[in-house]
C-alpha cells in the first residue's frame, strides 16, 4: 500500500484516475471491458505477482455473471474517494516516508 502510494503522482499526470477505498482493506481485483469481458482475482500487474508469486486472476467472456462483477464494481467505487493532486499534498509524513523507503528496497523482495 505504501509503496503503490508513491506512484499516484506519475499515474495522475498520466491521466489515470485513482481511488482508494475507504471502508478498509480490499485485496481481490476486477476488470470489467466493454460489459462482456472481465478479469476477477488477487494478481496484481507487476513483475512479481505475474512470474515470481503466482497470484491467479479468472478470464470471463460473454457469461452473464460479468454484470454482477460491474454492478460490485460500481458499489465499491460508490464506497471510495476519489485520490487528487491536492490530497496528494495532504498526506502524513510517516505514510511518504515509508513509501520512499519501499520504492528503495522494493527490487530485492
Amino acid at each position: 500500500w505504501y509503496l503503490g502510494k508513491r506512484h499516484y503522482k506519475a499515474l495522475m499526470d498520466a491521466g489515470v484516475r485513482i481511488w482508494e477505498y475507504t471502508p478498509g482493506f480490499l485485496h481481490a481485483k476486477s476488470f470489467v471491458s466493454d460489459d462482456n469481458k472481465a478479469v476477477v482475482g488477487s494478481v496484481n500487474l507487476d513483475y512479481r505477482s505475474l512470474y515470481h508469486h503466482f497470484e491467479c486472476g479468472t478470464y470471463l467472456a460473454d457469461v452473464p455473471c460479468i454484470g454482477e462483477i460491474k454492478t460490485d464494481f460500481l458499489q465499491t467505487l460508490a464506497s471510495s474517494r476519489e485520490i487528487t493532486p491536492e490530497s496528494l499534498k495532504e498526506e502524513k509524513l510517516h505514510v511518504r516516508v515509508i513509501g520512499a523507503v519501499m520504492k528503495l528496497i522494493a527490487p530485492l523482495l
